[in-house]
């Protein structure tokens, strides 16, 4: 398998700690998906990141929530994502969750950065809303979480990756965030998932 992403994309980053996770081998290429990169719409025309491709059957994955789904299947190596039921439920609401406050944060970064617009066309009003729509995942997070010692209780799962990269990203590229006072219970989680080696070894940058 041969991942195509960025170090900086935190949908990269929770499918390469789920290879990492389920010791899976795969080949990584570098790209920036914001600049041309030709090998990246020849498997995915939407030009996103991450991209996975397959030697056989030969296919690309794309979306993150599809790869992942994908890679827990490979090995019955520390599964991920429950089969059946309620505690399957869980793992996706998590995931949803935090796919959305990465969405709300990457609208904010754009907003303020990208190089398409002039800062008299940039708006504050919508850099706030979308920031809003952060504080408010990162709340329903804590809210979530409780006090357990993994986001769906007792056992890690692809909750605690999905939240892992995304308090990641929020510190790299939002480091005036200060969601650690706010939601301890979040910092606490965090620093347990900084010592897997999966996420050691895939932070942002």
């Amino acid at each position: 398998m041969k991942l195509i992403g960025s170090t900086t994309s935190p949908y990269v980053r929770k499918v390469r700690v789920v290879l990492a996770e389920k010791k899976l081998e795969y080949s990584f290429e570098q790209t920036n998906p914001w600049a041309p990169a030709p090998e990246l719409l020849q498997h995915n025309p939407l030009g996103k990141v991450p991209c996975l491709i397959l030697a056989k059957p030969a296919m690309s994955l794309y979306d993150s929530r599809v790869i992942v789904e994908y890679l827990d299947t490979l090995s019955p190596v520390c599964r991920l994502i429950p089969a059946t039921g309620r505690d399957r439920l869980a793992v996706k609401i998590w995931e949803a969750l935090t796919d959305g406050i990465l969405e709300a944060g990457i609208l904010a970064r754009l907003e303020q950065s990208w190089d398409g617009r002039e800062p008299p066309q940039r708006s504050q009003a919508w850099v706030d809303r979308q920031l809003d729509k952060v504080q408010a995942g990162l709340a329903e997070m804590s809210r979530m979480l409780e006090d357990k010692p993994f986001c769906t209780g007792i056992y890690f799962s692809l909750a605690d990756v999905a939240a892992g990269c995304t308090l990641g990203w929020l510190d790299f590229r939002f480091p005036h965030i200060d969601w650690r006072s706010a939601h301890p219970n979040l910092a606490q989680l965090y620093e347990k998932l900084q010592q897997r080696p999966s996420f050691a070894e895939t932070q942002p940058g």
